[in-house]
C-alpha cells in the first residue's frame, strides 16, 4: 500500500510553493531601486539608438 496523504496538507503545501514562486518573480521585477531601473532604461535606449543609427536607408522609396 502507498503512503497515506492528508489532502488538506498537500493542497496547502502546493499553494504555498506557488506563492513562493510568485513572490520570487515579483522580487525580481519590482524589488529594484530607482537607480537600477533608470540605468536599465538608459541602457535600453542607448542600444536602441545605436541600432537605429546603423540602419541603412531604404532604397525602395526612391
Amino acid at each position: 500500500m502507498g503512503e497515506i496523504v492528508n489532502l488538506n496538507k498537500a493542497r496547502k503545501a502546493r499553494d504555498k510553493a506557488a506563492a513562493k514562486r510568485t513572490a520570487e518573480a515579483n522580487r525580481l521585477t519590482f524589488g529594484r531601486t530607482r537607480a537600477e531601473r533608470d540605468a536599465t532604461k538608459a541602457e535600453r535606449e542607448r542600444a536602441s539608438a545605436m541600432l537605429d543609427g546603423h540602419k541603412l536607408e531604404d532604397e525602395t522609396d526612391a
